[in-house]
């Protein structure tokens, strides 16, 4: 049923990054909203993605480090894993920020329908067996991990992306098939704890999406790390957990990781409601799904070209706007390379490994790639630049902290 009661200006279906930025954003503007969540609020990105992924790699970073601590003068001895404590570290993590977007969305005097929802009308939702009017309804369902035919999740041996961060057991060995962000991540991390790894991907490199350059140097790393990659290769069948490549080669890991992407949660629906996030099937990041609220909610666009990847571990991977592809496309541009190894911040901390890249066009930057130590940050730099076609001579006269990893940017932008 319907009354006055259950009107609200906006109705937002899902409580993730895309649905609850537009209910902050609605609500500034002194809208009335209504969000509902089936789950918990924060979507995949805080409880099944982005956070409780990167807690699990900030431990496999630091016992990564401290293993090889007496090389600094560090003295650490009979260091282990105790995956217990590492799940408590991860779940906590997840548990604090959960709270906090709890208290923040109860301040803002935001609805919140803990219930499945279905759009029924162009300007009705319902929920739990009662109606809610809308006079706009937000549709921000996500997406979930997507299945291959022949490696259907059976969430015991073949495993998703929300599976593997429900595990409460190191295995002994795994087979990742995909090399995007998930299962570059994921491959570290597990690599780092000491798990055998193996990556299987169709492209022929690793990280087909980014630069040339970026592939070639995540497969020497994986290399040093000791982490098997099979190129061109597929899993062709599993069958009693040998997993059966199409190369003829036969592995037979503990279980094995599907790390494919997502793919969108849509509800079928013919009536006239806003669709945002990964739902839409587009960029599947959670940044590009807040900046896609900003937008709808308060009208101020962005650039759909110039949405940064981040692929995180030691060192991160970062990547805005232009990259090549092969090394003839890089005839296209003017092109500067810097080697982290350059840098003395690079010396200091220990973690030398990696490069800035820049491309440039006519006295513009037009794309980046790093490896590097703090990637993830600086490559916000270069989208700023990108994003107001500010000059190349013109960044030239910014003046760079030292000693720091930006450094890179600007010897980089020297050389162009």
């Amino acid at each position: 049923m319907t009354n006055d009661l259950t009107r609200y200006d906006v109705g937002i279906i899902g409580g993730g990054p895309a649905g609850y930025t537009t209910a902050f954003y609605e609500v500034s503007k002194g809208k009335s909203v209504v969000l509902f969540e089936k789950d918990k609020l924060g979507g995949t990105c805080l409880n099944r993605g982005c956070i409780p992924t990167k807690a699990f790699m900030h431990v496999a970073d630091l016992y990564t480090e401290m293993k090889s601590a007496d090389k600094l003068g560090l003295m650490c001895e009979n260091i282990d894993v105790d995956f217990e404590k590492v799940v408590e570290y991860k779940n906590g993590v997840v548990q604090k920020l959960l709270k906090s977007l709890e208290l923040m969305v109860k301040n803002a005097k935001i609805k919140v329908v803990n219930a499945e929802a279905k759009v029924v009308a162009d300007d009705k939702v319902l929920a739990d067996g009662e109606e809610y009017c809308c006079d706009e309804i937000v549709v921000a369902t996500g997406s979930k991990p997507r299945v291959i035919k022949g490696l259907e999740y059976d969430h015991e041996f073949i495993l998703s992306s929300d599976d593997i961060l429900a595990m409460t057991k190191l295995p002994k060995s795994i087979v990742i098939v995909g090399s995007g962000a998930i299962g570059i991540e994921w491959a570290r991390i597990l690599s780092a704890f000491g798990v055998e790894v193996s990556v299987v991907e169709l492209a022929e490199r690793l990280v087909p999406l980014a630069d040339w350059e970026v592939s070639k140097r995540v497969e020497r790393i994986f290399k040093m790390k000791k982490i098997k990659t099979y190129l061109s290769t597929c899993v062709e069948k599993i069958v009693n957990k040998k997993v059966v490549l199409s190369n003829g080669e036969e592995l037979e890991p503990e279980c094995v990781l599907v790390a494919v992407g997502r793919e969108a949660v849509r509800p079928n629906t013919e009536f006239d409601v806003e669709c945002i996030g990964d739902a839409c099937g587009e960029i599947q990041l959670a940044h590009y799904a807040m900046s896609q609220a900003k937008d709808l909610a308060l009208g101020i666009p962005f650039d759909k070209k110039l949405v940064p990847s981040v692929i995180y571990g030691t060192p991160e991977i970062a990547w805005v706007g232009e990259v090549s592809k092969c090394k003839e496309e890089d005839e296209n541009y003017q092109k500067s390379v810097i080697l982290v190894s350059a840098l003395g911040k690079s010396q200091c901390d220990n973690s030398t490994e990696g490069f800035i890249k820049i491309l440039a066009k006519e006295n513009k930057i037009v794309g980046a790639s790093i490896v590097s130590k703090e990637a993830s940050s600086l490559v916000q730099q270069l989208v700023i630049a990108i994003q107001n076609e500010i000059s190349v001579d013109e960044l030239k006269k910014v003046c760079f902290a030292h000693p720091t990893y930006s450094e890179g940017i600007f010897e980089g932008l020297m050389r162009l």
